[in-house]
């Protein structure tokens, strides 16, 4: 084995994808694979995980899928359970379920503001509770929670989503915090725009002319862009002094002003 591939390498590993079905999930999903690791990929439908368990196959990486409802914490501990049963431990996990809203400010209800709350943000503190214990007592991990750039800076039409984004960062820092010096690492993966299910909803043809303007690279992501960032943040070796970061992945966005 090389340098470049022991710095990376996931060999042993056991790594849960939480939203692993979805797009951007998924390819990391399809990276850590194949690093070495193991993935459990975690959603609501087998059938769209089928074509990433295939690719993965194709790619000699080993995978299987587990059904969970992230909104109920008796889920999560299931999915847990069921990943030791199988595998005997977690040593990655990627909290990537998410829903958006492109619903008028004036307009948003309180039933739709709790709904992604509770998808966006709730979610991803049950699953580190219950995820971040079993690393705590097994000698450390790698959480990967996903972000976004709305929740970096405000972005027009996605008001809840933006909030709730910028909650995940938060928290994501203080669990950092709370748990570095136990070798859990906390970080937050912050990819720009990549077009996926939860926002072509959004992507007309004015704003997509407003992302182009204000991304010096002139494009959207592809998936596979996320994949290097994935492998940084979830290998002990190549990111053992990497915690409490907002790893962002967006062609220069964030770094643009006028």
């Amino acid at each position: 084995m090389s340098y470049l591939d022991d710095l990376f390498s996931l060999k042993g590993k056991i790594a849960v994808v939480i939203g692993g079905t979805g797009t951007l999930c998924g390819e990391m999903a399809l990276g850590l694979a194949k690093a070495g690791a193991t993935v459990a990929i975690v959603g609501r439908s087998e059938a769209k995980a089928a074509e990433k368990l295939r690719q993965i196959a194709d790619a000699g990486g080993q995978a299987y899928f587990i059904s969970a409802d992230v909104t109920a914490r008796t889920s999560l501990e299931g999915l847990l359970e069921q990943v030791v049963a199988k595998s005997g431990r977690v040593d990655i996990l990627v909290n990537g379920a998410g829903v958006n809203a492109a619903t008028p400010i004036l307009d948003i209800t309180d039933e739709e503001f709790a709904r992604i709350l509770d998808v966006n943000l709730g979610a991803i503190l049950r699953s580190c509770q219950i995820f971040g214990a079993h690393m705590l007592e097994n000698g450390g991990g790698s959480i990967i929670n996903i972000g976004s750039i709305s929740g970096l800076g405000p972005l027009s039409r996605v008001f809840t989503y933006s909030a709730s984004k910028a909650a995940v960062h938060n928290l994501s820092k203080n669990l950092a915090r709370e748990w570095a010096t136990q070798k859990v690492r906390v970080n937050t993966l912050v990819p720009g725009f990549f077009p996926a299910e939860q926002n072509r909803k959004v992507l007309n043809e004015s704003r997509v002319a407003a992302i182009m303007g204000h991304t010096p690279a002139n494009r959207f992501g592809e998936p596979h862009e996320l994949i290097g960032a994935t492998l940084l943040l979830a290998s002990e070796n190549a990111g053992s002094f990497i915690t409490g970061i907002e790893m962002i992945v967006d062609g220069g966005f964030a770094a643009m002003s006028i």
